[in-house]
């Protein structure tokens, strides 16, 4: 349970990060809401973009992923979730350096902290999906009668054992109790036990 919480909490900063990167400058001070989702794969322009048509979509269905994942406890949303995220801004700094010719990083330009938020929300990502246990599934034999109230003695009996030849107190846990009246030896009587050997 403990890594399903910890797992969680990564997967969800992770998602916060990717959401919020293309409010943020990705490349000489252009924010990553300006580039347009087809414009990675026909190439970057200097056309800006609308905010739902932007790189930000695919960052929100990472994030509706991720909620999902969540929810669901499943490792394998939460993975697709960091893969979709890094697999855009990785597919965005490719095209941006084939458009630029190389990719720079530096304080006057270049790369900015929002290609940096994303792969980070990515990474995050990926971490909180290994981290996660996921679901626990218990396996039932086939066949085997599942209890149908708490007993002390295990599963309740089948109803083929109930009948006239059954002993009324063979499943009862609480059943009351018989005393039988054994007789001691007394040493006043003429047949002594035997001595033992």
């Amino acid at each position: 349970m403990i890594r399903n919480i910890v797992g969680s909490v990564l997967a969800l900063v992770g998602a916060t990060a990717a959401v919020w990167s293309p409010f943020r400058a990705w490349y000489d001070g252009r924010h990553g809401r300006d580039y347009a989702i087809d414009e990675l794969f026909t190439g970057i322009t200097d056309a800006k973009a609308d905010v739902l048509g932007s790189i930000l979509a695919p960052f929100l269905f990472a994030a509706l992923l991720t909620v999902l994942g969540v929810v669901l406890r499943s490792r394998i949303l939460v993975a697709l979730a960091g893969l979709v995220v890094l697999g855009f801004t990785i597919l965005w700094m490719v095209r941006v350096g084939q458009a630029e010719g190389s990719l720079t990083v530096g304080a006057g330009g270049g790369l900015g902290d929002g290609v940096a938020n994303a792969l980070g929300g990515g990474v995050l990502l990926l971490l909180g999906a290994l981290v996660m246990s996921g679901r626990t599934r218990t396996h039932r034999v086939d066949g085997e009668p599942r209890p149908t109230r708490p007993t002390l003695d295990g599963p309740p009996p089948d109803d083929s054992t109930h009948g006239p030849d059954r002993h009324p107190q063979a499943s009862a846990p609480y059943a009351a109790t018989q005393t039988f009246d054994v007789p001691t030896w007394d040493p006043d009587r003429e047949n002594p036990p035997p001595p033992k050997q």
